[in-house]
């Protein structure tokens, strides 16, 4: 199951990339739910490099290390769960990013692996993912249209 919110953003691929290259400074202005944020090494999107993170979904404080997979700068940033019992379920998390016409479709892609029965029981739980991906969506057009991404 492919959990999926796209945003369209006037602003270039490479400031939309450089924000996730600052999410110390970004993560909590990014989203009212997001707690902390912290490299855990070299403080850069490349890959092989992890990450600290806690936020708040669905009344749940989630608190996960990541590790990126891929990264094409401009273009695509994916990373997965560094516990692997949490990647069993949790397979990947991606940001892509495609260049239109001075804009920028901007996708928030989260793969969930899960049969039809936890899907059904977890309904509450999926929408209100979807809702903050929708949420960080419109927030990260807010700051960079506004130019306000200069943190």
């Amino acid at each position: 199951m492919i959990l999926s919110q796209t945003t369209m953003i006037a602003a270039p691929a490479e400031r939309i990339f450089a924000f996730f290259d600052r999410m110390e400074v970004n993560y909590t202005r990014w989203h009212p739910d997001h707690i902390t944020f912290r490299w855990l090494q070299d403080g850069r999107q490349a890959v092989g490099n992890r990450f600290y993170f806690e936020e708040r979904i669905h009344g749940q404080h989630l608190k996960r290390t990541m590790r990126y997979t891929k990264v094409m700068p401009g273009r695509l940033i994916e990373f997965v769960p560094d516990n692997a019992l949490i990647r069993f379920f949790l397979r990947r998390v991606s940001f892509i990013i495609e260049p239109l016409d001075g804009r920028c479709r901007f996708t928030q892609e989260v793969q969930i692996r899960i049969g039809p029965i936890g899907k059904r029981l977890n309904r509450a739980g999926f929408a209100a993912v979807e809702k903050h991906m929708r949420e960080e969506g419109e927030n990260l057009k807010t700051i960079m249209e506004a130019g306000d991404d200069a943190a």
